[in-house]
């Protein structure tokens, strides 16, 4: 079996299922915290932090270089990793620095609005793999292998009461919750149903398509998801729009994608004539307040673009 600290080609392990806040002796909850998912891999020789694409990432946080030298030995944790203003992780702010590549302006932002990694669960430690250990198994493991500081943190949770903590969650503003099974193995690249997201902002990731020129200064991006999982249907379904300006470093991304003479869905409903359509190889984050009986968002908001996920992993529920 290829040791996984060595190939360093591990996808995450995905939530599967999501929910309404409940109780239950058999699972732990922790926070979502709104950031980019990643796993470090640590050990004598430095830092390496990939996402979920495998894209290496120190070089967008050097400020984490030295995270190696806050755990007890070789260890792989797989973590979100944010940036906080205000007291709260701000999804904008790590998804700007993904997609900056100028080191000079990195290197001023990671001095004003320094990341730090949080984990929630080890993978590998000191010589082996641990993903067969039950979740609770493996919390411990993390606990005695991480030393904590300013830059590297570990996920804290609360066992039993999942729906006091969801509201806790929601009177502050935040993401919301996760539930996780006690026995739950690490099933690397799965989407498991024994980890159930509970959101109290509800944000969705959509592949970008193409964009309409509006009122001078804004276009509307026309978004778009795969086939629902163990769908036949894989060819992407149009989910509507979303307003963004054109002013902002993320519309010249998207102006920058190959143009494409037609549309990349098998049926455009009515509203997209005019439409400028692109290589779908974008994606971003759309926050919104619910949607309408016949599947639209209500107020949607444009959160960001987003490098850390593959266009086909954005999948219509």
């Amino acid at each position: 079996m290829e040791d996984l600290f060595v190939y360093k080609n591990i996808r995450p392990m995905l939530i599967g299922s999501s929910g309404q806040a409940f109780d239950s002796p058999d699972h732990i909850f922790e926070l979502k915290l709104d950031g980019e998912r990643c796993l470090a891999y640590l050990d004598g020789n430095g830092t390496d932090l990939r996402n979920k694409r495998n894209m290496k990432m120190i070089m967008k946080v050097p400020e984490l270089s030295d995270l190696h030298l806050r755990v007890r030995t070789r260890c792989i944790l797989d973590g979100e990793l944010i940036i906080v203003r205000d007291g709260k992780p701000d999804f904008f702010e790590i998804q700007r620095r993904s997609l900056t590549s100028d080191p000079f302006k990195i290197g001023l932002a990671s001095k004003r609005y320094p990341a730090t990694f949080t984990a929630f669960d080890i993978l590998y430690h000191k010589d082996r793999q641990v993903t067969d250990l039950s979740l609770m198994e493996r919390k411990r493991l993390l606990a005695e292998t991480v030393m904590e500081n300013e830059r590297l943190a570990i996920s804290r949770y609360i066992e039993n009461d999942g729906i006091a903590f969801y509201k806790l969650a929601e009177e502050n503003g935040l993401e919301g919750i996760v539930a996780k099974k006690k026995e739950s193995r690490y099933l690397p690249g799965v989407r498991t149903k024994e980890w159930i997201k509970i959101k109290n902002l509800i944000d969705e990731d959509f592949v970008v398509c193409g964009y309409i020129e509006k009122e001078p200064g804004i276009v509307s991006l026309v978004l778009g998801q795969y086939g629902s999982c163990g769908s036949e249907n894989k060819s992407l379904i149009y989910k509507g729009h979303v307003t963004l300006g054109i002013s902002t470093s993320d519309f010249h991304i998207v102006k920058s994608v190959r143009r494409l003479d037609d549309p990349p869905f098998e049926h455009v409903p009515p509203g997209n004539r005019n439409a400028i359509w692109i290589e779908p190889v974008l994606v971003c984050t759309v926050k919104y307040m619910m949607k309408t009986p016949g599947g639209s968002m209500r107020q949607p908001v444009f959160k960001g673009l987003r490098d850390d996920k593959e266009p086909e992993d954005c999948i219509s529920e």
